[in-house]
């Protein structure tokens, strides 16, 4: 098979393929037995019909045709693997020449969009800034009021409710003269914002037993978002009290048992959230200095697919003003992701099978389905290689992190290695697996691996099923493994409370 790519334009190929007939022989062998099977022709067994019976009675026309339908998808396949083509999406297909009485090429030619030319800029050097670590008193403030409102407890007091106040009531709404719904013996904070517009204006002035009406548009029901006359009764008015900031209160909202101590951890949580996010705007500041330094143009063909998809997905084709709001945002989206994934094979990044199974095994929590189920989903609908490619270009630029030179705004050197690793850590890592895999290796050759596995067969025992044992079995061959671990960052502890409580 001979093959030459012709530039149409710059995201845009034109592939020509020439065939030997002596290389489509085996399709066109296969293309008989396929027929033959179909066909009933008297005096012959289905699937024992002769090439010659086939050619006089159907015609090698059809066999021909059979067999380059057969043919292409292998021939094109490897006229891209030949000339190192990225197909984008499914290519436009012409057969030009096909063998004549036996004699002659099959010859086609195929247009694709392709993946541009990139040039990912030199990482090495680059410098990004993020925002400081310091955690200010006032931050710090904010953070002890909120754990003494969770252990604050709620006084009945006899006055009129006011702002932060913690009511219960009644609630009746009628639509003209028809009620249309009630609820008694609702707590409602005042000022949360979280029932109906006009409540916290309507109740704010009240004491128990005091009534008021109040026009609103309804929020659930069968009447959502109409309006509605809503009459408010107030049954009890309470207030949050507060614990005392004191030793005391460290010993009831933590494990600590003094206030300073309680406010330590609490700054060193918040600095730890900070961290995590100078990690999140150095990602996102490197990834806006690659885009803005790689001058590549992007398929039209292949940004009007993802908006298609994407409106489709809304039930939203014919929005055209949503349209022209998702382009520029698409054609953003895949810029960003041939970059990553140029950048991806330059650092020859691997994707392990453990970090696969962990990524799926999470996303199945977060969709709330059975991990296997989902596996098994993904790989019928070929979602795993999108997984895997996702991954990689995560990992892609967590592996250019280790590259730049982050700073704060103060010019003081930030240290990402929790969130991103580093090339040392991987070989210790990778240092210990081996060290690991020899002893296990050398231990099988001594029999005892054998003999463990005879004994475990030989004994009945109840058939369990580990769950993320049977989410790498499905996903083994998806992936290519490569014998690392993923890098877990490591979250400072966080003070755990109730919510306020009633006396």
């Amino acid at each position: 098979m001979k093959s030459a790519v012709e530039t149409l334009e710059p995201t845009r190929v034109r592939l020509t393929v020439e065939v030997p007939y002596s290389e489509l022989l085996p399709n066109i062998e296969h293309a008989y037995q396929h027929i033959g099977k179909d066909v009933s022709i008297p005096g012959f067994r289905k699937g024992k019909v002769p090439a010659r019976i086939i050619d006089q009675r159907i015609g090698f026309g059809a066999v021909l045709e059979h067999a380059i339908n057969d043919a292409l998808p292998q021939f094109y396949r490897e006229a891209l693997v030949a000339n190192e083509i990225i197909p984008l999406g499914q290519p436009e297909v012409d057969v030009t020449e096909a063998p004549v009485e036996r004699t002659g090429d099959l010859v086609f030619t195929a247009e694709v969009d392709v993946r541009p030319e990139i040039t990912v800029p030199e990482i090495d050097g680059l410098r990004v800034e993020v925002a400081p670590v310091d955690v200010t008193d006032e931050e710090l403030d904010a953070r002890i009021e909120a754990l003494r409102h969770r252990f604050g407890s709620l006084q009945g007091v006899e006055r009129e409710a006011a702002q932060g106040d913690y009511v219960v009531l009644d609630l009746v709404a009628k639509i003209g003269e028809e009620e249309v719904d009630s609820v008694s013996g609702i707590s409602y904070e005042i000022g949360s914002g979280t029932m109906l517009d006009g409540l916290d204006e309507a109740v704010v002035g009240l004491g128990e037993g005091g009534t008021a009406t109040f026009a609103t548009s309804l929020a659930g029901g069968e009447r959502a978002g109409e309006e509605a006359e809503v009459t408010v009764t107030v049954t009890g008015v309470k207030e949050l009290e507060l614990p005392e900031l004191d030793d005391e209160f460290a010993q009831l909202a933590s494990e600590f048992d003094t206030l300073e101590e309680l406010k330590d951890d609490l700054r060193t949580s918040a600095a730890g959230g900070k961290v995590e996010q100078q990690a999140v705007e150095a990602r996102e500041q490197l990834m806006t200095k690659l885009v803005e330094s790689a001058d590549f143009p992007v398929p039209a063909s292949v940004v009007e697919a993802e908006v298609v998809r994407h409106l489709e997905g809304e039930d939203r084709l014919e929005d055209t003003e949503h349209r022209e709001e998702i382009v520029p945002e698409i054609t953003d989206a895949l810029r960003r992701q041939f970059l990553l994934d140029v950048l991806a094979e330059q650092l020859e990044v691997k994707v392990s099978q453990e970090e696969l199974i962990d990524f799926l095994v999470r996303m199945a929590q977060q969709y709330r389905v059975d991990p296997n189920e989902f596996v098994m989903n993904a790989d019928r609908t070929g979602q795993v290689p999108v997984f895997v490619a996702e991954l990689a270009r995560n990992k892609a630029l967590a592996l250019a992190l280790r590259k730049v030179e982050v700073v704060d705004t103060t010019g003081a050197s930030v240290d990402l290695t929790p969130f991103i690793g580093s090339d040392e850590l991987d070989a210790v890592q990778a240092a210990a697996v081996a060290a690991a895999q020899e002893a296990a290796d050398a231990e099988d050759a001594g029999g005892l691996a054998t003999e463990v596995a005879v004994d475990a067969a030989a004994v009945p025992h109840e058939e369990t099923v580990d769950e993320a044992g049977d989410v790498e079995a499905s996903v083994a061959e998806q992936a290519e493994v490569v014998v690392e671990k993923p890098k877990k960052a490591t979250k400072a502890k966080a003070a755990k409370a109730p919510a306020p409580t009633e006396d």
